[in-house]
């Protein structure tokens, strides 16, 4: 997929990954539309701000009819509302789940028939290494993850006839928000991944590893 020519939707657009990944595509000469609940929050220069939160289907739709020349939809909105499956609050886990699984299908549903319309592209999923490995104390994130990486792996066996490439990118900690209390030497850069992630969009991949510890896991899996 030639990125210049991409018209991109980026959900989570407005801070960390999703900010650094919008930044890297408008600097190649895409078109972005950054999304965010409150695009007032969207600072980045040369990116069009569109209001999308991905537990809201009315807005989703919208931004869809917003974004009518989309190319490339990357869902990466996400959230790390519980711990514990069973510690944590109910509530909290559902969130997790609502956001992290149902927020990118209803996304991906939406967009999807606006990327065929144009011409055919590309969808990319921001999971994690956790989609693979599921520590009790991180257990909600994880299953809602794992569940991301299942759905990834079906929509792209649907949208693959209709012109649509589907990648999964797989990360463990980054310096962002959300891993504030992570030791720095744990993180990786976000701003490398996003050029990792941009790579893989271009090239195709069905998987992104984008770091040492998703490809460790990933080769520990397979030799199982």
């Amino acid at each position: 997929m030639e990125l210049k020519d991409t018209v991109a939707v980026i959900t989570g657009a407005n801070r960390g990954f999703g900010r650094h990944l919008a930044a890297r595509l408008v600097e190649r000469g895409a078109k972005v539309y950054a999304a965010a609940r409150r695009p007032e929050t969207v600072d980045l220069p040369g990116a069009t701000p569109l209001r999308l939160d991905v537990t809201d289907e009315e807005s989703i739709r919208a931004a869809a009819r917003t974004a009518s020349d989309a190319t490339l939809l990357v869902n990466n909105a996400g959230i790390a509302a519980a711990g514990s499956l069973l510690a944590s609050d109910p509530d909290a886990v559902r969130r997790d789940m609502e956001t992290n699984f149902f927020g990118p299908l209803a996304v991906t549903r939406a967009f999807a028939p606006v990327i065929e319309g144009n011409g055919g592209g590309a969808v990319l999923n921001v999971l994690s290494v956790l989609s693979w490995m599921h520590p009790a104390g991180l257990g909600s994130y994880a299953a809602s993850k794992a569940a991301a990486w299942a759905q990834t792996d079906a929509v792209r066996e649907e949208l693959g006839p209709r012109g649509i490439t589907v990648s999964a990118l797989h990360v463990g900690w980054m310096d962002t928000d959300m891993a504030d209390g992570v030791p720095a030497d744990q993180k990786a850069d976000p701003a490398d991944i996003a050029e990792q992630a941009l790579h893989g969009i271009e090239t195709g991949l069905p998987e992104i590893l984008a770091d040492e510890a998703s490809r460790h896991v990933k080769q520990s899996l397979a030799a199982l």
